[in-house]
């Protein structure tokens, strides 16, 4: 079975103010409590930085943000925020107001729960499948930090895997086999799967995203190895694009099992940081139609360390 924060797998890691309790064998830790909107000092930062290296997935609970505050945050640990997203192409300009934050919600401007065809609720479809932010874009999604103002009464979870394990569980023959390999990425791929209707114009086209990456990554500073796949791969660029299609479902059937995977269950003011060069998401259904789920996420991209630094 999945396990799910509530049961802890190991004694709580200190260094100095903040500790980080493991919730998973292989990743996800909840950080003690801790105002990040007062964070500003290079040691606390360094170690949530060091926190991230090590379990990938980080919980801080109780984060009151208003405002941009919580992209401010994100500029303190890491400079590089993506003020690039494709969502304002698909789903229009947001309702939060400040650009870099993106609304991961189900409900209008007042606040009333999107309607069954709405096409903002179809186009957010693409999130129950596994993913990882900005793998279309070069470079590349590295932390997301996704922060709940709206929780729902029943089950809302976001699921996590661990990449970085996964790879590890990998037989020697496919490791060799994959190294040197590329994906292409796309970000209306995981649309087209849903069969979801762009209906773009030429100029709207422009403005999506294609790029190409290694299947398997080497983290900086960890230099741990990690699958590097999602639901907006097209193909493997070394592969005819069957045989491709194949290796990365393969992959992706691989990776998502439950030794790999973590299950989050929102409370508000959770605020979730995660390593998507380590790690894949994925929003599983619940009752939409009826419960509003007001997330907000931002996401930095993966400048060579020395850049922000």
């Amino acid at each position: 079975m999945q396990l799910s924060q509530d049961k802890a797998t190991a004694k709580p890691k200190s260094g100095g103010a903040l500790t980080f309790q493991s919730l998973h064998p292989l990743f996800v830790a909840e950080a003690s409590a801790i105002d990040l909107r007062t964070v500003e000092d290079q040691a606390t930062l360094k170690q949530i930085h060091n926190a991230l290296d090590e379990y990938a997935v980080v919980v801080f609970r109780d984060q009151p943000f208003r405002g941009d505050e919580q992209l401010k945050f994100a500029q303190r640990l890491d400079r590089n925020v993506n003020f690039n997203s494709t969502t304002a192409v698909f789903l229009g300009k947001g309702r939060l107001g400040y650009e870099g934050m993106i609304d991961v919600s189900n409900v209008t401007d007042k606040g009333e729960v999107w309607g069954a065809n709405d096409r903002k609720r179809m186009s957010r479809m693409s999130n129950r499948l596994w993913h990882t932010d900005a793998s279309f874009q070069d470079p590349a999604g590295r932390y997301s930090m996704l922060w709940a103002k709206t929780v729902p009464p029943v089950s809302a979870p976001t699921e996590f895997a661990d990449m970085r394990a996964a790879y590890d569980a990998l037989d020697d023959e496919l490791k060799k086999k994959l190294e040197g390999m590329h994906a292409h990425h796309s970000s209306i791929r995981n649309k087209e799967i849903l069969g979801f209707d762009l209906s773009l114009d030429q100029k709207d086209m422009e403005k999506l995203h294609t790029a190409d990456h290694p299947l398997v990554r080497t983290i900086p500073r960890s230099n741990r190895r990690s699958l590097y796949i999602a639901t907006h791969v097209t193909h493997i660029l070394e592969l005819p694009v069957p045989e491709g299609r194949m290796v990365l479902h393969e992959l992706m059937e691989h990776a998502t099992q439950r030794q790999f995977v973590f299950r989050h269950e929102w409370q508000q003011g959770d605020l979730v940081i995660w390593d998507n060069r380590a790690t894949m998401h994925r929003r599983p259904p619940f009752d939409d139609l009826k419960y509003p789920r007001e997330l907000v996420r931002v996401t930095t991209l993966d400048y060579p360390e020395s850049a922000h630094a």
